[in-house]
């Protein structure tokens, strides 16, 4: 105990750098953790449907091979024509992440619990060296 009462800044250190070294995984845990590789798992083995949320252009432009192209403003509408099986995977991909992340938001709202948004989006899928379809 008189070790821990001489050396208490050693404790505060040790915590310091305990926290810093799991805050990445901690703040990556709540939204956009599915990487590339998670994703192509997904999408063979369990049939996961790649709703592409970028405007028209972005998509023409390149995406996931396979993805539906459905702009985040008309998913709400969309999404359950496209996906009527409430219990099937869900991957939603845009540009980097961020509108994927507010995509998932809006499937779980409709019951699509599956749902996950592909973190860092298409730039991701890029640097994994994964094919991109052009339209």
């Amino acid at each position: 105990m008189k070790f821990i009462i001489d050396n208490w800044y050693l404790l505060v250190v040790a915590l310091a750098s305990g926290s810093m070294l799991l805050w990445p995984s901690l703040r990556s845990a709540g939204a956009g953790s599915l990487t590339p590789n998670r994703a192509v798992q997904l999408i063979n083995r369990e049939k996961a449907v790649v709703i592409d949320v970028c405007e028209a252009e972005e998509f023409a432009a390149g995406h996931v091979g396979g993805a539906k192209n459905v702009p985040l403003s008309q998913l709400e509408e969309r999404l359950p024509t496209l996906v009527k099986n409430k219990a099937v995977p869900v991957v939603l991909v845009c540009a980097s992440g961020a509108r994927a992340n507010r995509a998932v938001a809006v499937a779980k709202k409709l019951g699509y619990d599956k749902a996950e948004a592909l973190a860092g989006g298409l730039k991701a899928w890029r640097e994994a060296s994964l094919p991109i379809e052009k339209a």
